[in-house]
């Protein structure tokens, strides 16, 4: 499939834009609900970001994945105002999400962008998979990491810094590393997932697009 050298209408992007707010939205909120020890509800809605962001990619090419993207940081932006004013978050904590987010779909667009010519899965696969591991190293370093108290030191994080077996099992290392693991296994796993509705999907609308 060749994909136009103009930039689409705003209209031809808007169905990709509002995937991604609700994504954004969506993980802002599931991501206050814990599920077991190491995991939230948001680690399972976050990873859809991707697949919007790679379905733009491929339908409409790199420019317009970035605009999607770019949409998809001010809703994160405005979400994490909304929930500073209610005292759920904080200053590293907004940082850190928007950072991840912005830095991880680019790397995103950028990798799919480079393989888009190769085996169908290739693209959304390694793309997806670099992303989510650069979104959780970003996130989780920046939000949690003892190094960078500095950044808000009337905020207490040492708790993510204490030293427990990683993911309650395995050899010491602080607590945040064991949420960063837990996240990023979500992820990998659904970025496999992800491979049957880009398929189905691309399948659907390629004739329209072609």
């Amino acid at each position: 499939m060749t994909r136009s050298s103009e930039m689409p209408r705003l209209g031809a992007l808007l169905p990709a834009i509002v995937a991604m707010a609700m994504v954004v939205v969506a993980s802002n909120i599931l991501v206050q609900f814990l599920l077991g020890d190491w995991l939230t509800w948001g680690a399972f809605t976050y990873p859809v970001a991707f697949l919007v962001t790679d379905l733009t990619n491929r339908f409409h090419g790199p420019a317009a994945a970035r605009r999607v993207v770019v949409a998809g940081f001010v809703v994160g932006v405005l979400c994490s105002f909304a929930a500073a004013g209610l005292d759920k978050t904080t200053l590293r904590i907004a940082l850190a999400s928007g950072l991840a987010f912005l830095s991880a779909q680019m790397l995103d667009v950028a990798v799919f962008d480079r393989l888009r010519a190769g085996s169908w899965w290739r693209a959304p696969m390694v793309s997806t998979l670099l992303g989510a591991s650069l979104d959780t190293a970003i996130f989780f370093f920046v939000a949690f990491s003892a190094a960078l108290i500095p950044l808000e030191p009337a905020v207490d994080t040492l708790w993510a810094a204490e030293t427990v077996p990683l993911l309650g099992q395995g050899p010491g290392a602080p607590l945040w590393v064991s949420l960063a693991v837990a996240d990023w296994s979500v992820k990998l796993a659904l970025a496999v997932v992800a491979l049957i509705p880009f398929r189905l999907i691309v399948r659907q609308y390629r004739p329209r697009l072609a």
